[in-house]
């Protein structure tokens, strides 16, 4: 005995195609989050790495580290957390990537196929949910570095607009891990993915200002997408470290829009193009 699938003829109509792939985005959206709050200890690592590195490297290495503009006496934490904040946001894709490929091969990837759903929800929803995620790791990183001591002299305006290029930056990222999730053959495999994300993080402004970087290396990390969105952020909370010589460091809070909308336009569509050839 053989079921026919049916599909709702609203679906097949414009404002019906729009209409439900927004409502299959938030279903999709619901289910990632309900399952993301059902594994407490995922939650425990995704939130607790960011805390943990700061106090590893703004008291470990913090009196040892040069403070671009900071004098003498320049307190570390005050350039280290902008850079914290970034480097949570462009972790987070290795995240996202690896929770696309568990729920490959899982199955769960071939079961949305199955069902008549806007091809896009997954990729959409996947990111939404992955947005929200990452606002909670935003909020507790920002407490924890009010608590250390850190804080932001620029205008309320300023620090909201620097929050906001944070997350605009991680929102490119998630389709960057969600084509990555699609590709990667096994969970296994998705984490020699960090190879990848160690470098994107570490040749930046992350933790060291370009110009203390030899002569060959310093054009790399300035162009780092990561770096402008950094010095974007340093500039806009007015911590020492912001700018530079360079025009990419001079116009960081410009590239801190550009970048990511490059990204999003080029991997934001790769990632729905290859979720739809899954299914050839």
């Amino acid at each position: 005995m053989s079921v026919a699938l049916t599909v709702d003829p609203s679906r097949e109509r414009p404002h019906g195609r729009l209409f439900w792939a927004l409502a299959d985005s938030g279903n999709v959206t619901r289910r990632y989050l309900t399952h993301f709050l059902r594994q407490p200890v995922t939650i425990a690592w995704q939130l607790g790495f960011p805390i943990i590195s700061v106090l590893l490297y703004g008291f470990v290495f913090g009196e040892a580290m040069k403070v671009p503009g900071g004098g003498d006496d320049g307190d570390y934490k005050q350039f280290l957390m902008p850079g914290m904040f970034v480097m949570t946001m462009a972790f987070g894709f290795m995240n996202t990537a690896m929770a696309v490929v568990t729920d490959a091969s899982k199955g769960v990837i071939d079961r949305f196929r199955s069902m008549p759903m806007a091809p896009s929800a997954v990729a959409s929803g996947r990111g939404v949910a992955d947005l929200v995620v990452a606002c909670a790791e935003l909020t507790i990183l920002a407490a924890t570095a009010l608590a250390i001591g850190w804080r932001s002299s620029g205008g309320l305006l300023d620090t909201a607009l620097a929050f906001a290029l944070l997350l605009l930056l991680r929102f490119s990222l998630i389709w960057v891990g969600v084509y990555l999730g699609l590709v990667v053959p096994t969970p296994e495999a998705a984490g020699g993915l960090y190879a990848v994300a160690f470098p994107l993080t570490m040749i930046s402004s992350v933790f060291v200002a370009p110009s203390l970087m030899p002569d060959w290396l310093a054009p790399v990390a300035a162009w780092n997408p990561v770096s402008s969105t950094g010095t974007a952020a340093r500039e806009l909370f007015g911590n020492p470290g912001a700018g530079g010589g360079t025009w990419v460091e001079q116009h960081a809070v410009l590239m801190a829009v550009v970048w990511p909308l490059a990204i999003s336009l080029v991997f934001l569509p790769l990632a729905v193009r290859r979720f739809k050839a899954l299914s050839r």
